[in-house]
This record gives C-alpha cells, sequence and structure tokens, in this order.
C-alpha cells in the first residue's frame, strides 16, 4: 500500500529526506514584532535569527489550520497517512491535524489517517517518521504501523540544551517547571521530555559542560542504541552537532546517524546556538 508522512515544520529534516516524496511538511507560521516568517523551503534562518536578535520582543508561532492538514490529506497519493506533529503540550498543531481528519473521514474516503503526538519536536519528530517509514517499507497493514510507531515514541528520548531558555519560558512552554534564571553565572540547563512535557535532568557551567552531561546522562540512559537511529538537530551550530556525535559514536553503535539544521519552529525555541538529541 502506498503511505505518505506528514510533519509540521518542525519536523527537521536532513536533505536526503527532504527530497523524499513519502515526506511532506505543513508549516508554521512565525511572528517577530510586524514581520512574518513562513516555515517552509523559503525560511532565512540567518534572517529570522537576526531579527529576533533585534527585537524587544519575544518571536511567536501560530500553528497551521485544519483546512492546511485537510488538504493535504486530499491530495496526498496514498493509501495510508501518517501524520507526526509537534507535542501537544508545546503547540495546537496537533489538534489541527485531528480535526483535518475528523473533517476528511467525512467525505467517506478510503484513504486511512493515523494522527501521532510525537512527545518530542525537531529531530524527535523525525525519527518517528523514520520509524513509520521502516515499518512501511516492511509492507505492514495500516494498524500495525500504527502501533508500532506508537509504541517506538513511547520509548524514545529527547534531551536539548540551549543557549538560553527565554523563548521557551515567554511563550508558556515551561509550565510546570521551576523557573530558571541564572545566565548571569553562565549556568546552562540540560532538559529533556517526560511524556512531551519539558522538564530540567541537570545542570552545568558553560555549554561544553552543559554537553558533556547531556551526553553523560544520554549513554545511561538510552539502551540497545545498536538498533536504534541518533538524531541530532542543531540550531546555527553545526561545530557542536559534530561534537556532541563524535562523543556519543566514541561510547556507543547507532543502527544511523543523522544530523540538521534546525527549521523555523526549532530555531524560535532552541534558539541560535541550540542542541536537540534524539534516540
Amino acid at each position: 500500500m502506498r503511505y505518505k508522512i506528514i510533519g509540521d515544520s518542525c519536523m527537521d529534516m536532513p536533505e536526503e529526506l527532504k527530497r523524499d516524496p513519502h515526506f511532506q511538511t505543513i508549516p508554521l507560521t512565525l511572528q517577530v514584532d510586524d514581520r512574518q516568517f513562513v516555515d517552509d523551503a523559503s525560511f532565512d534562518q540567518a534572517a529570522f535569527i537576526k531579527a529576533v536578535a533585534a527585537s524587544p520582543n519575544c518571536p511567536k508561532s501560530a500553528c497551521p489550520s485544519p483546512g492546511a492538514f485537510l488538504e493535504a490529506y486530499q491530495k496526498a497519493d496514498a493509501d495510508m497517512i501518517f501524520v507526526v506533529t509537534l507535542s501537544q503540550h508545546l503547540s495546537g498543531t496537533y489538534n489541527s491535524a485531528v480535526m483535518a481528519k475528523t473533517m476528511f473521514e467525512q467525505q467517506k474516503s478510503s484513504k486511512k489517517i493515523a494522527v501521532i503526538g510525537s512527545d518530542s519536536a525537531s529531530s524527535g519528530e523525525t525519527l518517528v517518521g523514520l520509524e513509520i517509514q521502516r515499518l512501511a517499507e516492511q509492507g505492514l497493514e495500516f494498524e500495525e504501523i500504527e502501533k508500532g510507531a506508537r509504541s517506538f515514541l513511547k520509548e524514545m528520548k529527547t534531551y536539548f540544551v540551549l543557549e538560553s531558555l527565554e523563548a521557551l519560558r515567554k511563550n508558556g512552554r515551561l509550565t510546570g517547571l521551576q523557573a530558571f534564571f541564572a545566565s548571569a553565572l553562565n549556568i546552562k540547563p540540560v532538559m529533556g521530555s517526560d511524556s512531551g512535557t519539558i522538564i530540567k535532568l541537570s545542570q552545568a557551567r558553560g555549554i561544553k559542560k552543559a554537553l558533556d552531561k547531556m551526553i553523560e546522562i544520554f549513554v545511561n540512559e538510552v539502551k540497545d542504541s545498536h538498533e536504534k537511529v541518533l538524531g541530532i538537530a542543531h540550531c546555527n551550530c553545526p561545530e557542536r552537532a559534530e561534537y556532541v556525535k563524535k562523543m556519543l559514536e566514541r561510547k556507543l553503535d547507532f543502527r544511523k546517524v543523522y544530523i540538521m539544521d534546525t527549521a523555523g519552529v526549532a530555531t524560535l525555541y532552541a534558539s541560535d546556538g541550540g542542541i536537540v538529541v534524539c534516540c
């Protein structure tokens, strides 16, 4: 059966996946003061980072409408459609995709649709999409693929280290997490995901030590890495991504490793210099 994997634009993908016709992303819209950035192929990361740095206000994001997803469902040349979204704790994108699914099913189409909240973002969404593709390429039925993808994301680990948490904090994405203000001491927290909610795992002084702490936590927590794909997303800091890859590969084996630059949504929240690691 033919399949399509639709992500929101926080699904950061390496170039080879961007060229894969099985994958498609629906863009969110980013706002910096009175300037809008559409998070599609036209997104200019350097211009966005510059605009954010020059603004006294926090940038914001707007999720796609149900209509955008509905149009994608209607146009998809596939019998099976799998939608992978940002954690529903971080964005309304999941709800838009579900509403579109309900609207589409009222049209009595034979296409089957599964909407899967990734409980993650960025490279985490990408890994869920890759797992769906792996299962689909085995010729499994729709229900088996959906079950396998949901089982996969329950085991997936997400870690990140950012230069600043301000974009997350000001946009209300750190709800339930004790405010963290230690920039004057150059303290960098090591963050993770707990069922889609952001949690603090540790901290260190300086970005290098924070990355090393994240690597240490990763090595201790991730099991059977040789069977897994490692996804590393970076916001305008490829050298940090390569460092994390090098250090992790010294300690663990992986089935495959992807490094990807962040698109618009992850750039907004990860900020210049952020690293997101998923496995």
